[in-house]
Parts: C-alpha cells; sequence; structure tokens
C-alpha cells in the first residue's frame, strides 16, 4: 500500500510536532516554512529559556484554557503533558519542573528544544523546505495540495495548517494561516492579542520602569460590575507603558471588551501579612527610625523605586519624622500597601502578545482528529485554532497535543 503524502505548512512546534507523527506513522512528509531559521518563536519563548509545558494533570490543563478548552480534551488525552516530558527526554532535552508546574530544559535553552524537534523531524524522512504558502490547491472540491508564492505546487493526500496567529510577528505569525482556513470555507473568530502587556494611566508606572515585584498578589477588579474577575500570586514588572510580567499576561486573558477605566489592577505588596500585622511591621520599622524622617524609614519594606511613589500616594510629606506619625496615617499608609490600584487603559498591540486570541472556530474542526469537517483531508494543528491558554507552559502543549493528532490522522 503506497504510503499517504502530508504537507504541513508551518515549522513550529505544532508544526514539527505533526510532522514528525505523521512520519512515524508513515507518511511521506514535507514540511513548508517561509522563514530561514525554523521555530523563530519557540526560541524566544520563556524569554528564552522554553517553558516546554506544565507537568499537570488533564483536567488541571484544561481548566488553564480560558479559550474553548473542551475542545482539547481528546487532542490532550492523546498527548498529556507527562508524554511530552517523555518525549523532550528520550530525544535527550533534560527536563525540570519549577514553580507553578513550569517545565524547562536543565540547559535553560530553547534553542535545545527547537533543534531537538527539528534533527527528530529530519531524522524521520520529513522534507523541510524554505517557501510561504500562499493559497490550498483544491480541484473540484478535493485538497489536493497546495502552492507558494512563487507558484510552486505540492501537491499531497493530506495537508496540515500549523503557521500560528498573529502575535510577534517579526517571528513569522503574520496571519497566513487564517487566510488559507477562510479559503477553504472556514469562519475566522475574531482575532485579539492574548497573554499581552497593559497600558495603565498612572504615570507613576514609567517612573518604576523596569521594577519587578516578586511574590506579589494580583487582582482583576472590573469598575463597571463592582467584581473581582481574576486573582493570581507570583511577579509583575513595571514597564514605561504600564504593567507586564506573568502575573499580568494571564490576568489579561479575563479582561472582556476591555475600554479605558474599565478594569483595575489591585495589587497586594504584602500578602504574606494581614492589615494588623502589617500594621505592627510598621510601627516597629517607625521605632527603628523614631527621629528619621519616614522618606528614610521605608528601605526594609519597599523597593527603592517605589518609596517615592507610595510617600505620594501616602501625602505624608516626605520630612516627617516617624515618631509623629499617627494610627490614621499608618492605616491609611497598610491601605495603601495591600490595595497599591493601577488603572488599565488597553492593551499594548497584538505584535507585543505572546499568543492571538480567536482563530478557526472550533465548531468546524473534528476534536478527535483536527480534521476539517468542511473539507476533507486538511487539518488544523495550534494557534491557529481558536483556542488559547495562560502562562505556564500550556500554549505549547496545545501546540504538540494538537500536532500530534492532526499528524497521526492524516497519516492514516
Amino acid at each position: 500500500m503506497k504510503a499517504k503524502s502530508v504537507t504541513v505548512i508551518g515549522a513550529g512546534p505544532a508544526g514539527l510536532m505533526a510532522a514528525i507523527e505523521a512520519a512515524v506513522n508513515g507518511a511521506e512528509v514535507t514540511v513548508l516554512e517561509k522563514n530561514s531559521i525554523l521555530s523563530k518563536k519557540l526560541l524566544i519563548t520563556g524569554k528564552g529559556r522554553c517553558n516546554i509545558t506544565n507537568n499537570c494533570d488533564i483536567d488541571t490543563f484544561i481548566s488553564n484554557i480560558p479559550t474553548n478548552g473542551r475542545f482539547l480534551y481528546s487532542a490532550v488525552n492523546a498527548f498529556t503533558p507527562q508524554d511530552a516530558i517523555e518525549f523532550f527526554e528520550n530525544l535527550g532535552v533534560k527536563t525540570k519542573t519549577e514553580r507553578g508546574n513550569r517545565v524547562f530544559p536543565v540547559s535553560d535553552k530553547a534553542y535545545d528544544v527547537a533543534q531537538a524537534l527539528q534533527k527528530n523531524a529530519r531524522e524521520l524522512g520529513c522534507k523541510i523546505i524554505q517557501a510561504q504558502v500562499k493559497a490550498l490547491v483544491i480541484e473540484d472540491g478535493v485538497l489536493i495540495g497546495c502552492k507558494d508564492i512563487s507558484g510552486n505546487i505540492y501537491k499531497s493526500d493530506s495537508v496540515i495548517i500549523a503557521c500560528g496567529g498573529m502575535s510577534y510577528p517579526l517571528t513569522g505569525s503574520t496571519g497566513d494561516g487564517y487566510k488559507l482556513a477562510k479559503q477553504a470555507g472556514h469562519t475566522v473568530t475574531d482575532l485579539s492579542p492574548s497573554l499581552v502587556p497593559l497600558e495603565c494611566q498612572e504615570k507613576f508606572c514609567k517612573d518604576m520602569q523596569g521594577l519587578s515585584l516578586k511574590n506579589v498578589r494580583v487582582t482583576v477588579f472590573d469598575n463597571f460590575s463592582k467584581k473581582s474577575v481574576y486573582n493570581d500570586f507570583g511577579e509583575l514588572l513595571f514597564t514605561h507603558f504600564g504593567l507586564s510580567g506573568p502575573t499580568i499576561l494571564s490576568a489579561s486573558c479575563h479582561m472582556k471588551n476591555i475600554q479605558s477605566g474599565k478594569y483595575s489592577i489591585i495589587i497586594d505588596l504584602k500578602p504574606a501579612l494581614d492589615d494588623n500585622q502589617l500594621d505592627r511591621r510598621l510601627q516597629r520599622d517607625f521605632q527603628e527610625n523614631i527621629n528619621k524622617a519616614v522618606s528614610n524609614s521605608l528601605s526594609k519594606l519597599l523597593p527603592r523605586k517605589m518609596i517615592p511613589v507610595v510617600l505620594k500616594l501616602w501625602n505624608v510629606p516626605f520630612d516627617k519624622k516617624c515618631n509623629v506619625i499617627t494610627k490614621e496615617e499608618r492605616q491609611r499608609l497598610v491601605s495603601i500597601l495591600k490595595s497599591f490600584t493601577v488603572t488599565v487603559t488597553k492593551f499594548r498591540p497584538i505584535e507585543e502578545a505572546i499568543i492571538t486570541s480567536g482563530g478557526v472556530k472550533t465548531s468546524e474542526i473534528n476534536p478527535k482528529t483536527m480534521q476539517s469537517k468542511l473539507l476533507d483531508n486538511l487539518y488544523f494543528a495550534g494557534e491557529v485554532i481558536d483556542v488559547d491558554g495562560y502562562t505556564g507552559g500550556f500554549n505549547l502543549q496545545i501546540a504538540y497535543s494538537t500536532g500530534v493528532l492532526s499528524g497521526r490522522n492524516s497519516a492514516l
């Protein structure tokens, strides 16, 4: 029986995993990638360290996929986070699990992960060609391959679209997959940035530019509904435009219909202490600095860049002596430290988002095979599909799992 031919569009983690799985199942595989460097986006994930996956069970995994998580049950069961860890270990990429069950290569190098995928694909006989796909080739309602911008036609029994979303366009994610999906009659849902930094109203963010806070509690508060919509604990970063960092990127997923003033980020700077404990801590610090100005008494409590900002919010003269601070003033300072509030104006541009929210409509894709319900032998994998997760390795796992399922079924 003649082996099936499969063309994979895109050589990121979803595309390479699809190619590997199709080849393992006996297909002749061609991978088309427009970049001269493969897996460019993978190389910058996790600040260049590559958060390979999240070492959690399937239910926990699905709970971390806010957009169409249930669609992924079959895919994640077919290739679990534990399967991903074992897969990379077998390719020689030793892994380690860090806080929040985040899995990284022991080497802390995304390059090692990308190279392992590429080497494995080539060893299995996958042909990797630099070419930018322009269109699918469909004759009499039958998909027979695809065509690149130079007019070259790549005929195959199956085509897998795995060329990413719209985020980080310098890595090649420029929405090509959405155009191909539309050509096949698919619906592409509204695209928006996800896991994206936030622009904020307060000028003090710029004053604290570059300051990273660790072990803080972050709450997203909807000022219109007067409800808290998300809580997280971890790290954030002040920037010249507002806020970034892991907790902020995850928080952005929960901000719907964003508009200036709708959302506030409330930061608990001292989550390990309740109000009374923090008040006692302040009393001790002020007692130690009893004859000093308050501006010189907060260095043990706050980072240097943050002290003038907090003092301005506190509205107490910088030169006021610690020994004359009143109980009411202390309590006001406690409130600022437990509820340091920043007003969100908008998301940063989609080009700065880690992933794209939106994509090919999941109801038009068979979740058990990743095959199009509209055009036989067309498959999807990765960010091009309307699914996205929080930070922590979830989005790369989506790429592997959907890649495996599409690759396996395209080869049958």
